[in-house]
């Protein structure tokens, strides 16, 4: 886990990425003091289920009404 300087990682911070997706732990530091860890994100992982809401949500009467038409 070598220490980048806050410099060098702005210079060359699309590799500094790789290296992180690749699964190296990649630390940025400032005068010399590991300050940030550079991690990949961890995916969120979303449980729907197709009706999971019905019964719940009611839609007003005036809201289905045919509509005029407008001149």
């Amino acid at each position: 886990m070598p220490l980048v300087d806050i410099d060098d990682a702005a210079q060359c911070l699309s590799g500094l990425i790789d290296r992180a997706l690749a699964g190296e732990e990649v630390v940025i530091g400032r005068a010399g003091k590991p300050v940030v860890r550079l991690v990949p994100v961890e995916p969120v992982k979303v449980n729907r289920r197709f009706g999971a809401l019905k019964g719940s949500v009611c839609i007003a009467d005036h809201l289905d009404a045919p509509q005029g038409k407008s001149t």
